[in-house]
């Protein structure tokens, strides 16, 4: 067996990146030990935003009671217009 096999089997076997390139392929750098991504797709130490995420939280469009609020209205919304159909 040849050095040069001994020496990079290892490497290619091990897990690809799971990250989809701006090509639209699949990132084949190998992914960050304990981790799904390479290091340039977020698997290097530090990378991505901190855990409280502060910078998710601009307007508040999509917290819990702002989606159950909007979901009340939809159904108002429809039974006004059940209404409607059975005024015609």
């Amino acid at each position: 067996m040849s050095d040069h096999i001994r020496i990079t089997g290892p490497m290619l076997a091990s897990p690809r990146c799971g990250a989809k390139t701006r090509s639209g392929g699949a990132c084949r750098s190998p992914a960050v030990h304990g981790k799904k991504r390479c290091r340039m797709h977020g698997g290097a130490q530090g990378s991505g935003a901190p855990r409280p995420n502060q910078n998710a939280r601009k307007h508040g469009l999509f917290t819990r009671d702002a989606i159950a609020e909007r979901r009340q209205i939809h159904a108002l919304l429809g039974e006004a217009r059940k209404l409607l159909e059975e005024m015609k």
